[in-house]
């Protein structure tokens, strides 16, 4: 069966959709840093590295994406990343050392998770017409809505059930889902770029502008990756109860989700530079305002606030993508552009790791994010606000 281009580009967001929700749950690890520093004896700066190394994975696989999807069907793409990603988690649900966990959760998982990813992104730009802007808000805020989805649940499973099953309940998940994507993208018959010297050429024309949003990106991403990866117990720290961390993680990163389709959509309609710059000034008020009244219930709104800031970057920055570049140099640029998030993910999260082992807080940390925010404001504006793409 032939599909009409409507209906390829409804498959395609499908996959999409299918494959990510689940590996979103990366960003509900917060609700098992107490579980997992309970059974394997570790700190709170061992945990926060578990979750840096699957982010170094992630990226990895995002550039290695480019690389594979030229010369592989992107259905088995789609099937190889299930398959990688669930035998990490089971690795990870039998870990008796931090060395296993980090092998199974931190290596493969990530790594499955960055391929799959950007095959799936690529393949919305490919697909999708008219407002590309929504599309590519739509697919990155797939990854906190699963966290959204997730925290609750693992919190509940956790209890019931204890680390392990969870790790061994989300592989089978995750497996499943991936098949899923595998077959709605065999059904979308999309044809992926072939990564070609015309991207290759676009990115080396363009790096001043590159390197000015990977700095936006970056520094919207060190406050909220922050955020999204301890948001469980930094509510705990400022004395919240253990309910109410997971209400909250769940809250913020439905405030993430909802900040990234929000990003893509306002760069369909308003300027790119204006609508960073105003991105970071929110991140920047919600670290104001959790410094100024440090409690659990100013906290929840602060660090969704902080979290939202760095949604709308993350949807601006796809969008932008899009609109700077041509479409066939879309996954090249994106999975470059990433890394930018994979050194913020490393830097001021694991910072206040760091801080929370010496201090038992995270008042510093969120400081450091104020400064980072102004930082990024500034920037930004010096973003263009017109297309150069060809």
């Amino acid at each position: 069966m032939r599909l009409t281009p409507r209906q390829q580009s409804a498959a395609a967001i499908a996959a999409a959709t299918a494959l990510n929700l689940p590996f979103g749950t990366l960003y509900a690890f917060s609700v098992l840093l107490k579980p997992l520093e309970a059974l394997l004896a570790i700190g709170r700066a061992e945990t926060s590295a578990v979750f840096a190394l699957a982010t170094i994975t992630l990226t990895a696989g995002m550039n290695l994406a480019p690389r594979l999807y030229g010369a592989m069907p992107p259905p088995l793409l789609a099937l190889a990343c299930g398959a990688c990603s669930a035998s990490g988690l089971f690795l990870a649900a039998s870990a008796g050392s931090l060395a296993q966990f980090a092998i199974g959760y931190g290596v493969l998982f990530g790594l499955g998770a960055g391929v799959g990813f950007i095959v799936v992104q690529q393949g919305v730009n490919q697909t999708v017409k008219g407002k590309i802007g929504l599309a590519n808000g739509y697919v990155v805020s797939l990854f906190p809505l699963g966290a959204m989805m997730g925290a609750p649940l693992f919190g509940w499973a956790v209890t019931e059930f204890g680390l392990r099953a969870l790790l061994a309940g989300l592989a089978i998940f995750v497996l499943a889902t991936c098949a899923i994507a595998a077959a709605l993208l065999r059904l979308a018959v999309i044809r992926m770029h072939d990564g070609g010297a015309d991207a290759a050429k676009a990115a080396d024309a363009q790096w001043p502008l590159f390197l000015r949003l990977g700095a936006v990106f970056f520094l919207a991403a060190t406050a909220g990756l922050m955020v999204m990866s301890q948001a469980a117990g930094i509510i705990l720290a400022y004395g919240g109860t253990t309910a109410l961390a997971l209400a909250a993680t769940s809250a913020i990163t439905g405030s993430v989700a909802a900040a990234r389709l929000a990003g893509g959509w306002l760069v369909d309609h308003f300027p790119v530079p204006r609508v960073a710059a105003g991105a970071h000034l929110w991140s920047l008020v919600g670290a104001l305002a959790l410094t100024a009244w440090a409690s659990p219930y100013a906290a929840v709104p602060a660090l969704a606030m902080i979290g939202m800031g760095y949604g709308f970057i993350s949807g601006l920055t796809a969008a932008a993508i899009a609109q700077y570049w041509p479409k066939n140099a879309f996954g090249r640029i994106a999975s470059k552009l990433y890394i930018a998030w994979c050194v913020a993910a490393v830097s001021l999260p694991v910072i206040a790791g760091l801080i929370y082992d010496r201090t038992q807080g995270y008042g510093a940390a969120v400081l450091m994010a104020a400064g980072v925010n102004v930082l990024g404001a500034f920037i930004a504006l010096g973003l263009p606000a017109r297309s150069r793409s060809a």
